[in-house]
């Protein structure tokens, strides 16, 4: 038994988005829920559980701001790498997946905008993860979803008991998600054409490399904080 190799892991933490609906002149991952940012509570949140490693993805001319806010006042020693994010989501995705030059077997990729990602949710993906190669965190629908046509009018109604609100992190075997990421910026330019808009890891997975998600239950207060009024609501949380 004493040569088994050790799995390792590393979390890939979005932080480079705009926040435009938020209405506010400060990036919502730097908002504060009371006196922390609200993306110290996910990074403390990888930082004490299973992973090894962690890439920060931030906006361009950030990487100093977030060495001193999140390495220096915070003493995250996990925080590996800190690099700059892309036009895309995808782009900032592939940009921390990229930078990994290190051992690691898995990659969790997490919105820094979703605070109350905890221990618990990490234990389960990963527990799940080793068994599927492919993951995604969330939760099942509370409200029946409709199906809109171009007009605005209700093209159909899915079964509510089978559709999910997807949260993250989203998590895959590194080779799964290296290539996956390495077809899309191939073949990006083509996309729009094809009607494909990658809004999650999860799509790059199922569109790119034809292969099932595995869907796991993650927490109804694992909320993205997108407007003022889910900053009311973690400060309610916290």
């Amino acid at each position: 038994m004493g040569d088994m190799k050790e799995i390792r892991t590393t979390a890939v933490v979005l932080a480079a988005g705009q926040g435009k609906r938020m209405c506010s002149s400060v990036h919502k991952q730097y908002l504060l829920i009371k006196d922390k940012p609200v993306l110290y509570y996910s990074l403390k949140a990888f930082e004490d559980s299973i992973i090894d490693d962690i890439v920060l993805v931030v906006g361009e001319g950030e990487e100093d701001f977030c060495q001193n806010e999140f390495m220096g006042k915070y003493g995250f020693h996990k925080i590996r790498s800190i690099v700059c994010g892309g036009k895309e989501r995808y782009h900032s995705v592939a940009n921390g997946i990229k930078t990994i030059n290190w051992e690691c077997d898995y990659i969790f990729i997490h919105d820094g905008a979703r605070p109350f990602v905890d221990g618990e949710i990490i234990d389960r993906v990963f527990d799940e993860v080793k068994h599927h190669k492919a993951c995604v965190v969330g939760m099942p629908a509370k409200d029946t979803i409709k199906i809109a046509d171009e007009k605005g009018f209700v093209a159909h109604t899915p079964d509510r008991s089978r559709t999910w609100m997807i949260q993250t992190p989203q998590v895959f075997e590194r080779q799964l998600i290296t290539a996956a990421y390495e077809k899309l910026l191939a073949e990006e330019k083509r996309l729009p054409a094809g009607g494909v808009c990658v809004t999650d890891d999860a799509m790059v997975v199922e569109h790119f490399m034809n292969m099932s998600v595995k869907l796991v239950y993650g927490s109804y207060r694992n909320i993205k904080i997108t407007t003022p009024e889910d900053l009311k609501l973690a400060e309610m949380f916290v």
